[in-house]
């Protein structure tokens, strides 16, 4: 006949066992409830900082990112881009709005691949920005910059069973300190509409801001 005893103390061994089986499913369960938690908090904190079509960081992350960039520019010369589509709602009407975002996701991973690690944004709509580092705010090599930028947005676009191409109209300004980044980008945005005026077929677009007329060629 078995011990009472030892059965006893079987039974207690055995609902320890249970006991630590279920403390350490709970604390598994636990994690994983953490873990998901975190994941959404992250997702919608991402979700509330960019852009969802296009993937780029969206207009106030932009300014609060841009703000914390110039605090820690050390002098470095920085320029605000503003860049506008001509005639995006072109696209639209002809070829549908799933064939407008295509261009305008397109047209972020161009400027977000001209850029490489510098910032930029999509401020709403066909309208992006960013906050480039220079090496020097000479006219010339600005003009040469924005030009380029201009020609790889308007390289052809391919959608289904075309490709379109779209030009740019680009407005730029030097930006010295955080204080200076709204009058900056407002200069920026007053030059791309300057020269989305300018007029020249298939002539990527772009000018200069007004600022930097009077330095040397």
């Amino acid at each position: 006949m078995p011990d009472p005893m030892s059965v006893a103390s079987g039974v207690c061994a055995a609902g320890a066992l249970l006991s630590s089986w279920q403390l350490r499913r709970r604390a598994v369960r636990a994690e994983a409830e953490i873990e998901h938690l975190q994941a959404e908090l992250a997702a919608e904190r991402h979700a509330a900082s960019h852009d969802p079509l296009t993937g780029l960081p969206n207009r106030r992350a932009f300014y609060r990112l841009a703000a914390a960039l110039l605090t820690n520019a050390d002098g470095q010369p920085l320029i605000a881009i503003v860049l506008d589509l001509d005639d995006f709602k072109q696209i639209n009407d002809r070829y549908g709005h799933a064939a407008g975002d295509q261009v305008l996701i397109s047209v972020a991973e161009r400027l977000a691949g001209f850029a490489g690690d510098n910032l930029v944004a999509r401020l709403g709509g066909d309208e992006f920005a960013g906050l480039l580092a220079s090496p020097t705010v000479d006219r010339r090599w600005i003009e040469h910059a924005t030009r380029r930028l201009s020609e790889t947005v308007a390289a052809p676009i391919r959608l289904t069973g075309c490709s379109v191409r779209v030009t740019a109209s680009v407005g730029l300004a030097p930006v010295t300190g955080p204080a200076q980044l709204t009058d900056a980008l407002s200069r920026a945005d007053a030059a791309m509409y300057q020269a989305k005026s300018l007029s020249g077929p298939r002539a990527p677009r772009q000018l200069v801001d007004s600022a930097l007329s009077g330095q040397n060629t």
